[in-house]
C-alpha cells in the first residue's frame, strides 16, 4: 500500500470552495475564516504569496459556481470581509495583492453571463480595503501603501491587467471612496488619493486608460462640484442651527408645544402635514446624489498642471489634461459648468433630459396630423416619377411612333455625325453644279456651227 499523501490545508480548502454543492462551499468559507484568524495570530504564522494565490483560486471558483443574485451578493460580502480576519497590515495588503492578480489572470475566461457578479466582487473588495483604512484613522502611510498596491497591480503598464479590470476600477474608485470617507476626509487627504492618477494620466501610452482616468476621476470631480458645495453649506447651516438652539434653551415648555403643534385647518384631517413641510428625509429623493467628496480645486489643478507640463508628457495627454485643468481653474474661481441655470432647475436637469429624449422619440403619426406638414409632403417630387416617364417612352417606341431626333450638341456624338453628312452633301452639290456648267459650255459651240 502506498501511503496517502496529505495535501496542505490551503489546497484542501480550495478544493472544497470549488465544490459542486452549495452546502460544501458555505462550510468551506466558514472554515477558511477560522483558519485565517488562527494562523495569523501565531507569532511565526502568516501566509505566503503562493498560498494566498491558491486560496483565491478556490474563492474565485466558489463565486463562479454561485447562482441567484441575492446569494451572490451575500457571498461577495462574505468573501470581501475576509480581509478583516488578517491581523496585520502586511497580511491584508498581501491578501489584496493576490486578489487583483487572480482577477487579472482569470478575467479573460469569464463569460458575459458571469461578469456582473465579478464586477460586484471587485467593488466590494475595494470598499472593504477602504474601510480598513478608515479603521486605522486614515493614516498617511497606510494610504500611500494601498494606492501603490492598486496602481502597481492594476494601472501600471507591466501589471498585465485587462482593459475591463482597469476600466471598472477607475469607474468605481471615487464612488466607493465617497461612500466610506465622505464624512471624514478633508480636501488635503482627498488630494493624496487623486495624486497617483495624475502621474499615470500624464505618462500612460494607453489612450483608453487616459480616457477612463479623465472621465472617471477628474471630470467626475467637476460634475460633483455643485453638490459638494451644497453639502458644505448644509453643514454650515446645521452648525448655525445648533448654536441657535443652544441660545434658545431658556424658552418655556408652553411655547415649544405651540411651535410643535400642527396648525389645524378647516376641512383637513387630524395630524395632516403642512403644505410647506415634507415627511421625506432631506436628500432622499430621486435626484439625491449621495455623499460627495470635498476637493481644493485649485490644488488639484496645480498638481495636474505640474505633471502635464513636463517635457516627457505626450502631446495627446497634455491636450486632454489641459482641458480638465481649465475646468478645475474655473471651479476655483467660482464659475460652475451650469452657473447660468438656477439651483432648482439644476436639480431637475435629469428630468429635462428625459423629456427631450421622449420628444425626439415621438411617433411620426403625430407629425402627419399637423396642418402645415401635409402640404410640404405633397409638394415634394415623387421619386418614382422618373421611372414612369421612362416606361412611357419605351411604350411609344414599341408602338411605332417616330423617335425624336437628338438635338445637336457641341462635342456630342450625334452632332459630329450630322455635321459630316451635311458637309458631304454640300461638296456633292458643288461638284454637280460644276459639271452642269461644263456641259452647257460644250453644247453652245455645237449649236452655233449648225
Amino acid at each position: 500500500m502506498v501511503p496517502r499523501v496529505q495535501l496542505p490545508p490551503e489546497i484542501q480548502l480550495a478544493q472544497r470552495l470549488a465544490g459542486n454543492e452549495q452546502v460544501t462551499r458555505d462550510r468551506a468559507v466558514k472554515k477558511l475564516r477560522k483558519y485565517i484568524v488562527a494562523r495569523t495570530q501565531r507569532a511565526a504564522g502568516g501566509f505566503t504569496h503562493d498560498e494566498l494565490l491558491k486560496v483565491w483560486k478556490g474563492l474565485f471558483y466558489c463565486m463562479w459556481m454561485q447562482d441567484k443574485p441575492l446569494l451572490q451578493e451575500e457571498l461577495g460580502r462574505t468573501i470581501s470581509q475576509l480581509l478583516h480576519a488578517f491581523q496585520t497590515t502586511e497580511a491584508q495588503h498581501l491578501f489584496l495583492r493576490t486578489f487583483w492578480q487572480t482577477m487579472n489572470r482569470e478575467w479573460t475566461g469569464i463569460d458575459r453571463l458571469r461578469l456582473d457578479k465579478f464586477y460586484m466582487l471587485m467593488r466590494m473588495v475595494l470598499n472593504e480595503s477602504l474601510k480598513a483604512l478608515k479603521m486605522r484613522g486614515w493614516e498617511e502611510r497606510q494610504i500611500e501603501q494601498l494606492l501603490e498596491l492598486l496602481t502597481t497591480e492594476i494601472l501600471h503598464p507591466d501589471s498585465q491587467a485587462p482593459s475591463g479590470v482597469k476600466s471598472h476600477f477607475l469607474e468605481i474608485f471615487l464612488e466607493e471612496l465617497s461612500k466610506v470617507g465622505a464624512a471624514e476626509l478633508t480636501a488635503d487627504q482627498n488630494l493624496k488619493f487623486v495624486e497617483p492618477f495624475c502621474t499615470i494620466a500624464a505618462r500612460t501610452q494607453d489612450s483608453l486608460v487616459l480616457h477612463n482616468i479623465t472621465r472617471g476621476i477628474f471630470e467626475a470631480i467637476v460634475e460633483q462640484a455643485p453638490f459638494a458645495i451644497e453639502d458644505l453649506l448644509d453643514e454650515l447651516d446645521a452648525q448655525e442651527g445648533e448654536e441657535g438652539t443652544s441660545e434658545d434653551e431658556g424658552t418655556s415648555e408652553d411655547e415649544e408645544c405651540e411651535r410643535d403643534a400642527p396648525s389645524m385647518q378647516p376641512g383637513s384631517p387630524r395630524g395632516a402635514a403642512l403644505p410647506g413641510r415634507s415627511d421625506e428625509p432631506p436628500g432622499g429623493g430621486e435626484d439625491a446624489v449621495g455623499p460627495v467628496l470635498q476637493f481644493d480645486y485649485e490644488a488639484v489643478a496645480g498638481r495636474l498642471f505640474a505633471v502635464a507640463s513636463e517635457q516627457s508628457t505626450p502631446s495627446q495627454n497634455r491636450k486632454r489634461l489641459y482641458k480638465v485643468i481649465r475646468k478645475l481653474q474655473d471651479l476655483a474661481e467660482g464659475v460652475f459648468p451650469e452657473d447660468d441655470v438656477p439651483e432648482k432647475a439644476y436639480r431637475n436637469l435629469r428630468d429635462e433630459e428625459q423629456e427631450r429624449r421622449t420628444k425626439k422619440r415621438l411617433p411620426k403619426a403625430r407629425s402627419q396630423n399637423h396642418p402645415g406638414k401635409g402640404r410640404k409632403e405633397d409638394s415634394c417630387p415623387d421619386p418614382s416619377s422618373g421611372s414612369k416617364r421612362r416606361m412611357r417612352r419605351r411604350q411609344r417606341r414599341g408602338s411605332g411612333a417616330e423617335p425624336v431626333a437628338p438635338q445637336e450638341q457641341r462635342g456630342g456624338p450625334g452632332g459630329r455625325g450630322t455635321r459630316k453628312k451635311r458637309r458631304w452633301l454640300r461638296a456633292g452639290a458643288k461638284v454637280k453644279g460644276a459639271r452642269c456648267q461644263e456641259l452647257q459650255t460644250e453644247q453652245r459651240p455645237l449649236q452655233s456651227r449648225k
